[in-house]
């Protein structure tokens, strides 16, 4: 298992990757109350435009009325077409009254995750 916790003000985020085969599964969650609110499954496969380079297709649930499927689609997607892995990721993180400004944190803290976990497991 692979596990991140990153902080910055009032966002705590947490990451954990587990490896089941060749395949990975993730699960990011934080703020007030951690819950799921998106699944998503990405398969990595040729990019359309240049089949020398890895690509992936992502597949999306979400839960109505969350928006943790923009950070979950983007994170396995990433992790799919990086490592060429089949990757599950599901997400949920809530934080009351959230700001801009704390969003754009947030995106920047699961960039960082996606990229140590991406080195980690290169």
């Amino acid at each position: 298992m692979y596990e991140f916790n990153l902080e910055r003000d009032r966002i705590k985020l947490n990451m954990k990757a587990f490896l089941i085969g060749e395949d990975l599964c993730v699960i990011i969650s934080g703020g007030e109350s951690p819950h799921i609110g998106c699944v998503t499954i990405s398969v990595p496969r040729p990019s359309l435009s240049d089949t020398s380079v890895v690509s992936a297709t992502t597949s999306v649930l979400n839960l109505v009325g969350h928006k943790d499927d923009e950070v979950a689609r983007v994170v396995s997607n990433d992790l799919s077409s990086k490592l060429n892995k089949t990757v599950v990721v599901t997400c949920g993180i809530h934080l009351d009254y959230i700001t801009q400004e704390e969003i754009n944190i947030t995106i920047e803290l699961i960039k960082e995750f996606t990229n140590k976990l991406i080195d980690s497991l290169l």
